[in-house]
């Protein structure tokens, strides 16, 4: 198996174990820097997730993600609650993405290396999330 292959590999086993529930953003986010991934994007509408590399490289693959209909308008508020319960372990992916297309949230944008997570609305309405280490003053807590 080659290094890429290996990468690959790992992007698809923290995809499956998210939508399984089985696997926190945290460790999503160590695995895939390990593996040289600095941004992914996730598409509720396309059902697609698309994963980039630092070499460049793109993997995208399809997700199943229909439920429930995402909302027409966006509450960033039910975002951020819905990003605070999976931090606190309370609420695993396929309930995130549940609460997420709830609220509105057409997909996201996990900026690995830039240290933030954009949630986006059908109007480009946006809500930001920092990682620990990303904006000054950013939470130190793990996610």
């Amino acid at each position: 198996m080659t290094n890429q292959s290996a990468n690959y590999q790992t992007i698809e086993d923290c995809a499956r174990q998210s939508h399984a529930g089985t696997i926190d953003f945290g460790t999503v986010v160590e695995r895939l820097t390990v593996a040289g991934v600095e941004a992914y994007h996730v598409d509720y509408r396309a059902g697609r997730s698309t994963y980039y590399t630092t070499d460049d490289q793109v993997h995208s693959f399809a997700l199943e993600l229909r439920e429930p209909a995402i909302a027409d308008a966006f509450d960033g508020a039910a975002v951020q609650a819905a990003v605070r319960g999976a931090q606190q372990g309370e609420v695993k992916y396929p309930e995130f993405v549940r609460r997420t297309r709830a609220a509105g949230c057409v997909g996201y944008d996990v900026w690995i290396s830039g240290r933030q997570v954009v949630y986006h609305g059908r109007r480009g309405e946006q809500h930001i999330e920092w990682m620990p280490g990303g904006a000054p003053g950013a939470p130190t807590s793990r996610w």
